[in-house]
């Protein structure tokens, strides 16, 4: 999933990840009038759009792969609405593990829709976050892994982006937001199986570099051009002044990112996902049933309603009836 305002670069940064054309530049473009009011604006406007790209790398190796772009959010005064959105889609696809966990006969066909990963795009002002970033990053953190990412990085020089990083960073840790940490407890390794000279010390490295690279810089760009000297393919930014590939480490952590989600991590946000996130929530979710009057027998009533009539529920809610019918494709680690 990519949350960010419109502007930000988010559909750009889609097109440039996947390195094929899934968002239409002009898609994004919102021609208003002069006279607009954002207080008039529909509280819907927010819409998830929902995008399964295959990616194949050089070695042939396939990985279905389903973006959920976010038009539409920060367009209003009150984003509330976009919020709750967000979070109920999210909360939606951890109810139907749940759901077909109560089953007494599982779908041996069922499909995991869970989000592994939130990229949350922060525009680089020079004054840390806006409140509302601290608000969206509290309201989706219990849900989904939140990846802090700077927008545009190709608008700061190298000075002004670690100063806004530093201002991020340190917004973060005194509101004790909850973005992924790839240092957590949950990924430390066994003391007795630790070898300073073995591959994992090379991946605990490989999470300091990491944490202490974000919030990701990236740029995008939808201009390809081949470099005359090596006939190679480049996705890059043009100026007056010249070019900037996008996936030049000096100046952009958009291949870190990448590598990051697709091959170092894939299977990291996948297990803390499902072992962290979508445990909490289970628990909470039992808990306050447990809680209830009309609990028995150590099952929510509630679950045991939409296991027995699964099919019905997901017709009549609105969040399963509209988000309900695609599914992620199984990611295979490369």
């Amino acid at each position: 999933m990519v949350i960010g305002e419109s502007g930000s670069g988010r559909s750009t940064f889609i097109n440039s990840f996947c390195d094929q054309l899934i968002v239409p530049p002009s898609s994004t473009v919102n021609h208003r009038p002069l006279d607009y009011d954002p207080s008039a604006e529909d509280d819907n406007s927010l819409e998830l759009r929902k995008s399964l790209v295959e990616l194949e790398d050089n070695e042939g190796v396939k990985i279905n792969l389903n973006i959920i772009d976010t038009p539409g959010f920060g367009d209003t005064l009150d984003q509330e609405s976009s919020f709750t959105v967000i979070r109920d889609y999210l909360k939606a696809q951890f109810d139907e593990v749940l759901v077909e966990e109560s089953r007494l006969r599982r779908n041996p066909r069922f499909k995991d829709t869970r989000v592994h990963a939130c990229l949350y795009f922060i525009n680089p002002t020079g004054h840390g976050l806006k409140e509302s970033d601290i608000a969206i990053i509290r309201e989706l953190g219990d849900l989904v892994n939140i990846i802090p990412v700077i927008a545009k990085a190709d608008s700061l020089t190298l000075q002004e982006l670690q100063y806004n990083k530093k201002l991020i960073l340190e917004d973060i840790q005194y509101h004790k937001l909850p973005v992924f940490n790839f240092l957590d407890e949950y990924f430390q390794l066994d003391d007795e199986y630790y070898d300073e000279n073995d591959e994992e010390d090379e991946t605990v490295e490989l999470n300091r570099f990491l944490q202490k690279t974000q919030p990701f810089a990236v740029m995008g760009s939808n201009t390809v051009i081949k470099d005359e000297s090596t006939g190679e393919l480049k996705r890059v930014r043009k100026y007056p002044w010249g070019v900037v590939d996008i996936f030049d480490n000096e100046v952009s952590d958009f291949l870190t990112l990448k590598n990051t989600l697709l091959i170092t991590h894939l299977n990291d946000f996948k297990d803390y996902t499902h072992e962290v996130l979508y445990e909490n929530y289970r628990i909470k979710t039992l808990g306050e049933e447990e809680d209830d009057p009309e609990f028995v027998n150590g099952a929510s009533s509630r679950v045991i309603s939409l296991s027995k009539n699964a099919g019905a529920a997901a017709a009549n809610s609105p969040i399963l009836n509209k988000y309900g019918s695609e599914r992620f494709a199984k990611c295979k680690r490369i």
